[in-house]
């Protein structure tokens, strides 16, 4: 496929690929390793994600500076899905052109897919059993503090100012008392911001990003790439019509002949439909995406149930990888039991990497499609004003989903009340669930009080629901 990809002969662009790596010295096979160490490295969520990788390729290797490896941040935080993935196939593709960005990619991905995988089956075959349903309640009760944890951490990083605090707040209004679809809410975002940035008001100079990491920083003159744009790296319109249809085709060909052969409501084309759309509009990450995910996939297909949703953002929050690698679990589980005629295992399994596919390829095409000619912006106010206005909606988007978590989590029974315009969820307060409670209050205060890691407080929860369903005597 990556023959397809790239000017000139096939032979010479693997030829470049495995040489001497455009001049910087940095050859293929080094990079694989690179790449596998940062995969197998790939925890804690985004920002731990992007930790990992700048402590690696900037820090350590040395690859490219400091200027560069924001740029390229800012533009994949920009962008729908997975931000760290795509910067993981950013930096690969600038080092090693397209295969370089398709296995930086690729292993990004599959280790976290396989983990997801194994535990999706378990869970269905003995999530009923009581220490698997333990498992899964205590990492149900310790996610609620680690979403409540992605409010405080992004809202403290993007309402530096009224307009940002303005702007997540009506983006919380408009999600929780209105339920306005969250890709409308971002655009309007987006539109604010880059309005804003484009004027130069200053509300909306502050630009975005995470912290990459502190200590003497990188210029791009003395990394390994250098400060120019490597000749790949130029935009080409010739190139990007071909890699556009090339992956555009992998991506839509196959949701179209599952369409064709089954039809729209079959389980399978609803899945490919769904994630395909949700490729397009899962702006802000994984937390800001499962509202939306939530909304559809809970209320209006009925493939899972609320809580089920929660363990499965304790799998990815415990496994290697994009958390938005929920999503997996979501159709695995989908056609788990909606099989039709196949073995509900095998449903599964198809499932989930259609999920998988349809969520990732996309990922790949914003990266090699815009990286040639975002490589040219460096420093675009309008662009860092865009940024900034959709990073103070997601934090009002994710506030909203705390709080849907913490009544699916804390309360076993949660009503729905209508006033007028309104739709509220209301918790039933004799159905409180005082483990749950108590779990939630533990992992607050090992996250918030101790600084204990998100994975050591997943682990511990899940060991101390796993002893609540115990047997007695």
């Amino acid at each position: 496929m990556a023959e397809m990809m790239d000017d000139g002969p096939a032979g010479k662009m693997m030829e470049r690929h495995a040489g001497e790596g455009h001049h910087h010295g940095v050859s293929f096979g080094e990079a694989l390793k690179v790449w596998l160490r940062v995969a197998a490295l790939s925890f804690g969520g985004p920002a731990g994600q992007i930790a990992v990788m700048h402590r690696i390729v900037v820090d350590e290797k040395r690859w490219i500076g400091e200027h560069r490896f924001l740029h390229a941040l800012n533009y994949c935080m920009l962008l729908p899905g997975p931000e760290a993935q795509q910067l993981a196939v950013y930096i690969g593709w600038l080092m090693h052109r397209t295969l370089g960005g398709l296995v930086a990619g690729i292993l990004f991905v599959l280790p976290g897919f396989l983990s997801i995988l194994c535990l999706s089956y378990i869970y269905a075959a003995y999530g009923s059993v009581g220490i698997v349903a333990g498992l899964f309640f205590g990492l149900k009760a310790a996610v609620l503090a680690v979403v409540v944890q992605a409010v405080i951490r992004i809202g403290s990083r993007a309402l530096r100012n009224n307009v940002m605090l303005a702007i997540a707040a009506a983006a919380f209004v408009a999600i929780f008392f209105f339920h306005m679809p969250f890709p409308l809410i971002v655009l309007a975002a987006a539109i604010a911001g880059f309005l804003g940035g484009r004027f130069g008001l200053a509300a909306f100079q502050t630009g975005g990003g995470h912290k990459a990491g502190s200590g003497s920083v990188l210029s791009d003159a003395e990394s390994a790439l250098g400060e120019g744009i490597p000749d790949h790296a130029r935009p080409n319109l010739g190139w990007s019509l071909r890699i556009s249809a090339v992956l555009l085709a992998l991506w839509l060909v196959p949701v179209a002949v599952l369409y064709a052969a089954f039809g729209a409501h079959d389980v399978f084309t609803e899945i490919g439909l769904f994630f395909s759309k949700m490729a397009v509009v899962t702006f802000g990450g994984a937390y800001a995406a499962l509202a939306y995910v939530a909304q559809e996939a809970v209320q209006r297909f009925g493939w899972l149930k609320p809580g089920e949703m929660l363990d499965g953002l304790g799998m990815a929050e415990t496994t290697p990888g994009p958390l938005i690698m929920v999503l997996q679990f979501v159709g695995f589980m989908a056609a788990y039991r909606n099989p039709g005629s196949l073995d509900p295992m095998l449903a599964a399994t198809l499932a989930a990497i259609l999920t998988t596919w349809v969520t990732f390829v996309p990922c790949f095409l914003w990266i090699f499609l815009g990286a040639p000619f975002i490589e040219k912006l460096r420093g675009n106010v309008a662009l860092a004003g865009a940024m900034s206005a959709i990073t103070a909606a997601v934090v009002g988007v994710i506030l909203n989903l705390a709080i849907w978590f913490g009544l699916h989590t804390l309360f076993a029974e949660v009503t729905t009340v209508h006033l007028g315009g309104l739709r509220l969820d209301i918790p039933v307060l004799q159905s409180a669930v005082p483990a749950a409670m108590a779990l939630s209050v533990a992992a607050a205060i090992a996250i918030f009080r101790f600084r204990t890691s998100v994975i050591t407080t997943l682990l511990a929860c899940a060991a101390a629901g796993m002893f609540w369903t115990l047997p007695v005597g």
